[in-house]
């Protein structure tokens, strides 16, 4: 498919039993990394999606690379006014709020505007919600990092305490105790739903984003520099977008069909055969750009966990999700992904939700068969 093209006229699909088509969907964070693709996939399965955005700050952008047929609204979610404004205009049945600051070394640099956007902007959506009756089910994404990494190797389940050393990581876990506040002061009473999502390291297409591991690869391996590495040790639960992205949904299914057992906090990650070494990534991807090499930072660098990982039992139990690419085929197809761009122009996003959902219905998952 040429960029700038999304033919999703052409994609059909009976996915999440076609719970999502007609239904009023408002996206926070649209243009982002993540935003994007759900768009994408929201507009195939047949929702009517507004998104509110700050404008996009990559070049290339995914999101304008796509230049889907979604309505949407430049603003910032730290303006509590046009919050409320915006809401009662867009009147949506369903929200997905993934707007964020998402950078750890950026909240460092600048962790004023890091705790306004996360936990302050999340209030403001929460609150613009509440005085909105058409609103039934709200799905709030956090992150992997919400917890309180005391550094050994147990996977972190849902209850673990929240925590998080730098500012980032703590803004999030600060988000998820906002989602419970307003879950049972507000929402609970008038039969809102409201679920939080904890995703594991997303990666896949479309990502320029700066301090990134998949977009700074990409970088590099065009234009043949060494990248520089922090911490080469450090594990993480990698999957690709698609996959955190099928969370969300099975969750907004869930909660669209009135499960109100399932409005708490989720998991969705691989499991631990699946977690890499930021070196096992490197070494992944260097079988895509032979190119590829890398340093390892000596200069100290801001504190980050060293091991996370994540359970998704719960996930996996109650929603019947389960992730449909591997460690191989999420490299595969984030490098498949970015070399087409670079070398044809062709932005293959809508092939890729094809081949994922086949993928997702060949294993017999529910939301692919339902």
């Amino acid at each position: 498919m040429v960029a700038g093209q999304c033919a999703l006229e052409d994609m059909v699909t009976p996915l999440f039993n076609d719970i999502f088509r007609g239904k009023k969907v408002l996206l926070t964070g649209h243009s982002g990394f993540k935003g994007t693709w759900l768009a994408c996939w929201l507009k195939q399965l047949g929702a009517d999606v507004t998104g509110i955005a700050l404008p996009t700050d990559t070049s290339p952008s995914h999101w304008q690379l796509l230049n889907m047929d979604v309505k949407s609204i430049e603003a910032d979610i730290r303006d509590a006014t046009k919050m409320r404004t915006l809401l009662q205009d867009i009147r949506p049945d369903l929200v997905f709020h993934l707007a964020a600051q998402s950078l750890v070394r950026a909240s460092y640099t600048n962790p004023i505007d890091n705790w306004d956007t996360n936990v302050s902007g999340t209030v403001n959506i929460l609150d613009a919600c509440r005085n909105v009756d058409s609103v039934r089910a709200i799905v709030v994404v956090t992150t992997d990092k919400v917890y309180e990494n005391k550094g050994d190797t147990a996977d972190f389940k849902e209850g673990d305490p929240l925590g998080g050393h730098d500012p980032y990581s703590a803004s999030k876990a600060a988000c998820e105790l906002v989602v419970q506040s307003y879950r049972r002061s507000f929402f609970a009473e008038r039969g809102v739903l409201l679920a939080s999502a904890r995703a594991g390291n997303v990666i896949g297409g479309g990502d320029w984003a700066s301090d990134r591991l998949i977009p700074d690869i990409v970088r590099a391996s065009h234009a043949e520099f060494p990248l520089k590495i922090r911490y080469p040790n450090a594990v993480r639960p990698w999957q690709h977008v698609l996959d955190s992205l099928s969370g969300y949904l099975c969750l907004a299914q869930s909660l669209l069909l009135g499960q109100s057992d399932n409005a708490i906090a989720w998991n969705f990650g691989p499991d631990s055969a699946q977690c890499k070494t930021v070196n096992e990534v490197l070494c992944h991807m260097q079988q895509h750009w032979p190119a590829l090499c890398w340093q390892v930072e000596t200069t100290q660098q801001p504190s980050e966990a060293i091991v996370l990982t994540l359970d998704s039992q719960q996930a996996q139990r109650k929603l019947k999700w389960d992730p449909v690419w591997d460690f191989e085929q999420t490299a595969y197809y984030t490098a498949q992904w970015y070399q087409l761009y670079y070398q044809q122009q062709q932005v293959v996003t809508t092939e890729q939700l094809t081949k994922y959902g086949e993928d997702a219905k060949r294993q017999g998952l529910v939301w692919a068969n339902n």
